[in-house]
């Protein structure tokens, strides 16, 4: 996957007092845009959507190795550890994908609070509270967790012995608790960037914090 480098910390204390203040001020109105996009903009939920369907797709051979070994012959068994070994080969780099997303995450995370905590601006804090986005993800997010919850427990509750195999079963349960997981990681994404801009973004006294430690004035 291409990677794009990350915005660097604000600059530390000792530094402040030689640089420019409307140079700082527009650096920081671009790297909150920026953070803000990689991590609650519609590509990231397109991205966690994409690992899903990923999860979903190696999955399909799991639930196809479980029904040939359940046929209990001896081809079957071969085509089971073939299904078996295809879906290792998806689902274990899927967790790799994963996992780096997820560190990804928190780096973003880290850097927009340190850009966010440094000298605040209204009008660029009101942008990047981004109410909207936050529901984009929310919406959609409580969707999937209703289908996978409805795939899981349907399937759980409808299956009947004779009719329904055990691989059959698994494979719809499992495919269900990837689609609740996605939505549950989408809602709690949505809630934490809420309570976040609530807590970092609308804390009393923030104006008078920035103006406090605004910049010295050069010359």
């Amino acid at each position: 996957m291409p990677r794009r480098d990350l915005p660097p910390l604000p600059p530390p204390a000792h530094l402040r007092a030689w640089l420019d203040d409307s140079v700082v001020r527009a650096d920081r109105a671009r790297f909150l845009e920026d953070l803000g996009r990689r991590s609650l903009g519609p590509g990231r939920l397109l991205l966690l959507w994409a690992i899903a369907a990923v999860f979903a797709f190696g999955w399909s051979f799991v639930g196809m190795a479980l029904m040939s070994f359940e046929q209990d012959r001896a081809l079957e068994d071969i085509f089971g550890a073939v299904y078996a070994a295809l879906g290792a080969g998806v689902l274990v780099p899927a967790g790799f994908w994963l996992a780096w997303g997820a560190r990804r995450d928190r780096q973003v995370r880290q850097l927009l609070c340190a850009w966010a905590e440094f000298e605040p601006d209204p009008v660029v804090d009101a942008r990047l509270r981004a109410p909207g986005l936050s529901l984009g993800w929310l919406l959609p997010s409580l969707g999937l967790c209703a289908l996978g919850l409805w795939v899981t427990f349907g399937t759980a509750a409808t299956a009947r012995p004779g009719s329904d195999t055990y691989g059959e079963v698994a494979y719809h349960m499992g495919l269900g608790m990837i689609l609740w997981i996605t939505g549950l990681l989408g809602v709690g994404k949505a809630a934490a960037h809420y309570r976040w801009a609530l807590r970092a973004l609308t804390a009393p006294g923030r104006g008078s914090r920035s103006a406090s430690t605004g910049l010295p004035p050069h010359g």
